[in-house]
């Protein structure tokens, strides 16, 4: 059974899906990773989701910050969504989202590739 902040994630997370497949079948592939980004924020918005663009969050090794990441969407503080729009998604991506999610401690990650003719989703859960 699902604990309430648990369902409520996933339904965050559907939602940004739903949102990600409306700009998917409005925009098709062919841009830039940019104009995706730029057309989420968009449409997350205008669903009443609080979203932030190009939100940084400090890299730690050690107890001293060695980096900054800077995450492509990030949603009601709960969600990161990393974006790409290239010919397939490779086991590296979903590695990049998973060390995303330790340097911000938010508990989900979502991967969308816009850079094919069918939208490719992949969700990434922090272990706890």
């Amino acid at each position: 059974m699902l604990s309430e902040a648990e369902s409520g994630l996933n339904a965050l997370t559907e939602r940004i899906i739903g949102a990600a497949f409306a700009v998917a079948n409005a925009l098709g592939h062919g841009f830039l990773e940019v104009v995706y980004r730029n057309a989420l924020f968009e449409e997350l918005s205008l669903d009443g989701i609080a979203v932030r663009k190009e939100q940084p969050f400090p890299v730690h090794y050690r107890g001293r910050q060695v980096g900054l990441y800077v995450a492509d969407l990030v949603e009601e503080d709960r969600v990161i969504v990393e974006l790409k729009a290239i010919d397939g998604l490779a086991q590296s991506h979903a590695a990049q989202v998973l060390n995303d999610l330790k340097a911000s401690t938010l508990p989900v990650g979502l991967l969308l590739n816009f850079g094919r003719p069918k939208l490719e989703i992949r969700r990434v859960v922090l272990a706890k």
